[in-house]
């Protein structure tokens, strides 16, 4: 596997692996992979012919008092990984080749990026969608492939690719969880294991709503008994527990097919996020 940081490199590296004619898949990260990155890298190999893996761990998209400096960074590992999975490329950028000297340019998507992550997060889907043109424009893939866990980003990076003509397919793949169903994030690992105990609350109740929802219940009272569930768990505060229109995140009060039950909540000192399919 070649591990490249500069762009003129990355460039020559590229048309090597087009010239057979290969079909690159782009895996975009930012690192302290897991087994739900490891997902995304397998089907990128099943659609495509060679996979293209990113590490950068994007200053634009952490806000005040975020954490940017304490985020995991273990890039030897995450080689050794992504080299053992088959990727052929890994594009890990320098600061100063993503944001050199004078950059002046950000991208903001409007609607989608409104209310849920983008209400406690100001400015966050901007440097999201931002770096990921910037990882398009580079390695002009012919798919890339996101985490359903993070689903208002994959829905921002939809329209972003949509309004900017970007050709290439975006492809969703569904959230992997441990077996006791919490989703797997890089931020689990901030969890002590009393809080990753108690952490897997989030998730059964939010299965529990979805299937009430489902069933015809009220959703207001649906929603409210799930976040007294979640806090008495011990969660100590709600961000937000949504039921979203799965296409444009609209936000529902009746259910409608298709739909999303979007949730962040925080235990400890840590923000997790989880989304399930109402059917």
């Amino acid at each position: 596997m070649q591990i490249v940081r500069q762009l003129a490199p990355l460039q020559d590296a590229l048309t090597e692996l087009r010239k057979p004619g290969l079909k690159i898949g782009l895996v975009p990260t930012m690192g302290a992979l897991h087994a739900g990155h490891m997902r995304l890298v397998e089907v990128a190999r099943e659609h495509c012919d060679a996979v293209v893996a990113s590490i950068f761990v994007n200053p634009t998209q952490f806000g005040e008092g975020e954490d940017l400096d304490a985020y995991p960074r273990q890039e030897t590992a995450d080689a050794a990984l992504l080299e053992a999975a088959g990727v052929e490329l890994l594009w890990a950028p320098t600061a100063d080749q993503m944001y050199p000297s004078g950059y002046a340019t950000s991208i903001s998507v409007i609607g989608v990026s409104d209310g849920l992550c983008g209400a406690a997060r100001p400015g966050h889907f901007d440097g999201v969608a931002t770096v990921v043109a910037k990882l398009f424009n580079q390695t002009r893939p012919d798919a890339a492939f996101f985490g359903e866990k993070d689903y208002q980003q994959l829905a921002v990076i939809r329209r972003m690719a949509r309004d900017l003509d970007f050709t290439h397919d975006i492809i969703g793949v569904a959230t992997v969880r441990d077996p006791d169903g919490l989703a797997l994030s890089s931020r689990n690992a901030y969890l002590s294991e009393a809080e990753r105990e108690r952490a897997v609350a989030l998730p059964a109740a939010m299965r529990e709503a979805a299937g009430a929802i489902a069933a015809g219940g009220e959703v207001a009272a649906i929603l409210a008994d799930a976040k007294s569930r979640i806090l008495a768990s011990g969660f100590h505060k709600i961000d937000y527990l949504e039921l979203r229109d799965a296409d444009t995140l609209a936000l529902l009060d009746v259910f409608a097919k298709p739909a999303r039950l979007l949730a962040a909540a925080r235990i400890g000192r840590t923000r997790l996020i989880d989304n399930i399919p109402v059917e």
